[in-house]
């Protein structure tokens, strides 16, 4: 069994020790695996991420599964931690809209944020549950973060999921 104040020390700890970010939920017993962006298509080294989107989202409906990842659609990317730009983990996003050249994307989960709302809502972090889809190969539902919009370099996107039907779409922006 955890203790929860030192679980809580622990987080507090790597917290001040990592500088100004905001901090991760979990007990702190299990580290995300680092892993290093992936190269873009066609080779070359992976650049540094340009930081999460902070302005007004102007979220467009144009899904179309012909190899480019298009707002309404979910694809794998890479996506930073917030702690540490430099690690991340691949992972789904659901684009949204776009910023010049990027792709604005919230990441998915099938993990279920209910059980720790509170927690999260602590942090700031806001989920919304968005029911299974073809995106998740064992059909686990899935919930979108409303309160990160990531900056998604087209080139880095790996591979298309699936397209978020409409209504589901129109209620993760009503979110945002």
């Amino acid at each position: 069994m955890t203790n929860p104040v030192s679980d809580f020390l622990r987080r507090l700890t790597r917290t001040l020790a990592s500088g100004p970010s905001r901090p991760r939920s979990g007990s702190g017993a299990r580290t995300a695996p680092s892993r290093t962006p992936p190269a873009p298509r066609g080779g070359g080294a992976p650049g540094a991420y340009p930081g999460d989107f902070t302005g007004v989202v102007r979220p467009e409906y144009s899904p179309s599964l012909d190899g480019d990842a298009d707002p309404g659609e979910i694809v794998w990317t890479w996506v930073p931690f917030e702690e540490d730009a430099s690690r991340g983990k691949d992972r789904p996003v659901v684009v949204v809209g776009r910023d010049g050249r990027w792709l604005l994307a919230l990441m998915l989960t099938s993990k279920d944020h209910s059980r720790d709302a509170a927690d999260e809502a602590r942090w700031g972090r806001r989920w919304l549950d968005i029911g299974a889809g073809p995106w998740d190969r064992q059909g686990r539902p899935s919930e979108v973060r409303l309160d990160r919009v990531l900056r998604v370099d087209p080139a880095r996107v790996r591979r298309e999921g699936a397209i978020m039907d409409r209504r589901t779409f129109d209620a993760v922006v009503a979110g945002l």
